[in-house]
C-alpha cells in the first residue's frame, strides 16, 4: 500500500499522541460490504491477536536470547480512537511476552489475556464478564488457532496475509498486513461504520 493512500498529519514514538498525530485510511470502505458494514456498527469490544496481527508476525532476537516485537503506531492510534469513542479494546493471544503487556498498558488496554491456548473458552468469559453477546464482539486474527473465535464473533476480520482457511471465514479481510496498519485500517471501519469517523476527523482539522 503506497504511503499516499494514507493520510498523515506528524508521527510521534508516543501512543499519546497517536491518535491526533497521525491520520486515517482514506480507502476505508474499500472492499467492505454493506453486510460488514452493519456488523462492525454493532461492536462494543474489539478483541485483537498479536502476533502476525499487532505485529507483523516475525520473532527477533537478541545476542542473550531476549526476543522483540515490531508494533505499529498507527494501529496504536486506531486502538485509542476506538476507546475514545466507548468500544472496549482486549487482546487474546496464544504466547506469552512481557512486551505485550507493556505495548497493552501503553494503548490503555485493560483486557489481557496472555497463554490462551483455547481461546474459545477465553472469548466467552471475556463477553461474560462484560455482559455482552458475541453479536457485540469483534476479533482480528490470522492463523488456524484463532478460528474458534473468528466463527462465533458478530464481526469477524483476518489480515491481508491470513491463512486461506481464515479468509474463507471472516467478513472482512484488510488491504494492509499485520504489523503494517491492518488494525488501524479495521479501527477507521468500525468508526465509520459507527458514525463516529467523521467527527474523530473533523477535530484534528481545526
Amino acid at each position: 500500500m503506497p504511503a499516499g493512500n494514507i493520510l498523515k498529519a506528524s508521527l510521534h514514538a508516543s501512543d499519546a499522541g497517536d491518535a491526533g498525530d497521525t491520520g486515517v485510511d482514506t480507502g476505508i470502505n474499500s472492499g467492505a460490504s454493506p453486510a460488514a458494514l452493519e456488523r462492525a456498527a454493532q461492536v462494543k469490544l474489539m478483541i485483537f491477536d498479536v502476533d502476525g496481527v499487532l505485529t507483523d508476525g516475525g520473532l527477533y532476537y537478541g545476542d542473550q536470547g531476549e526476543m522483540f516485537k515490531r508494533f505499529n503506531v498507527l494501529d496504536g492510534a486506531g486502538i485509542k480512537l476506538l476507546q475514545k469513542f466507548g468500544v472496549e479494546t482486549a487482546i487474546i493471544t496464544a504466547r506469552q511476552s512481557e512486551i505485550v503487556n507493556q505495548r497493552a498498558a501503553g494503548l490503555g488496554i485493560t483486557h489481557v489475556h496472555q497463554g490462551a491456548h483455547d481461546k474459545r473458552v477465553v472469548f466467552e468469559q471475556l463477553a461474560a464478564k462484560l455482559s455482552l453477546t458475541a453479536a457485540q464482539c469483534g476479533f482480528i486474527g490470522d492463523d488456524l488457532i484463532d478460528l474458534p473465535i473468528l466463527i462465533r464473533v458478530g464481526f469477524a476480520a483476518g489480515v491481508a496475509n491470513c491463512h486461506p482457511e481464515v479468509r474463507q471465514r471472516v467478513h472482512y479481510v484488510t488491504r494492509h498486513g499485520g504489523g503494517h496498519g491492518a488494525v488501524r485500517e479495521l479501527c477507521d471501519l468500525i468508526l465509520h461504520a459507527q458514525g463516529h469517523y467523521e467527527t474523530a476527523l473533523s477535530s484534528y482539522l481545526t
